[in-house]
């Protein structure tokens, strides 16, 4: 994918919110794959790759949601809490703020490397206060591929965050990624049905850090 000018659509936003109070389940062969801590989380075959779609629905409790949206957007806080992270941080390239991330992987995979467009808007859909961040794979001359580090090309993420009404947050995730390489698409599917439950553990967690050391 190129860079877009302007970045993201209003409608993009718009689908991400809807997601909250309304999933959009039918009409296409998702499937629940498992329920866990007041998360579900559903799969979609992509006919194309062998790899699925995900998307999660649930409540994070004790983790308000614009302190969970900081968390999320905060690279140099990640690099702490999150310990699959070899680098990352923020660039300027083509008037466009994109991140790099490169993702340990354990031997004797090789690493994978991440170039993405990502954006927030805080917005007030009918009085609710809803936070969504998107992030896609993006091409950028500036960042090239490294020796020995697997650039991931296909990325797409989604994260939309209200009010659970107590001090929780609602959360709506829709992720993506095919890391490529000689990796067989039986081990991606299933570090991604145990990681994705996992990373909303870490941020979880990280959100209660975060407001110890602020």
């Amino acid at each position: 994918m190129e860079l877009v000018a302007g970045g993201f659509s209003g409608e993009q936003f718009r689908e991400a919110c809807a997601e909250l109070q309304q999933p959009a389940l039918a009409g296409a062969d998702w499937q629940l794959l498992v329920e866990t801590s007041g998360i579900s989380i559903y799969r979609l075959l992509d006919q194309k790759t062998g790899l699925y779609e995900y998307k999660v629905f649930g409540v994070l409790e004790d983790c308000s949601p614009t302190l969970l949206a900081d968390v999320y957007m905060d690279l140099d806080y990640r690099k702490q809490w999150d310990q699959n992270v070899k680098e990352l941080y923020e660039q300027e390239c083509s008037g466009q703020t994109v991140v790099y991330w490169e993702v340990k992987y354990p031997f004797p995979m090789s690493n994978r490397d991440y170039v993405y467009l990502r954006q927030r808007r805080d917005l007030d859909m009918e009085g609710r206060k809803i936070h969504v961040v998107l992030a896609q794979s993006a091409s950028v001359p500036q960042l090239v591929e490294r020796s020995g580090v697997i650039r991931v090309k296909q990325y797409k993420q989604s994260l939309a965050i209200e009010s659970d009404g107590k001090k929780g947050s609602k959360v709506f995730m829709y992720y993506f990624d095919n890391p490529g390489g000689q990796i067989p698409s039986w081990l991606i599917n299933w570090a991604a049905k145990n990681g994705v439950p996992n990373f909303l553990k870490d941020i979880a967690r990280a959100c209660q850090n975060y407001l110890k050391k602020t």
